[in-house]
């Protein structure tokens, strides 16, 4: 794989790493909905805020959700919305992995 190739890889596994983990996923499931205070997702996440701002932070630098400050609150919506298609391409893929397991145990 020459340098630019493997430049490419990278970048993108940087986008699927900061979506790596059920938190993250939840948040941006809700941010699809509409923006949010920092508030408003730890109460529902139901964690301290500093850990759903670590959350948030990795979610930020992965270029995946955007911050309006307003105040002492922080509000977050997502950046790029077309995110929700790599949700939709994972339901399909959980869709087709319980077909072929009920084909198997059926």
């Amino acid at each position: 794989m020459d340098p630019k190739t493997q430049a490419k890889f990278e970048l993108r596994a940087k986008i699927i790493k900061a979506m790596a983990h059920p938190t993250r996923l939840f948040i941006v499931d809700e941010l699809s909905k509409g923006e949010k205070c920092v508030c408003e997702l730890t109460r529902m996440i139901g964690a301290d805020a500093s850990t759903v701002s670590k959350h948030l932070s990795v979610l930020k630098n992965a270029g995946i959700v955007q911050d309006d400050k307003r105040g002492l609150q922080v509000f977050y919506k997502l950046k790029i919305s077309c995110i929700l298609n790599f949700f939709s391409c994972v339901e399909s893929v959980l869709k087709s992995n319980a077909r072929e397991q009920m084909e198997l145990t059926g």
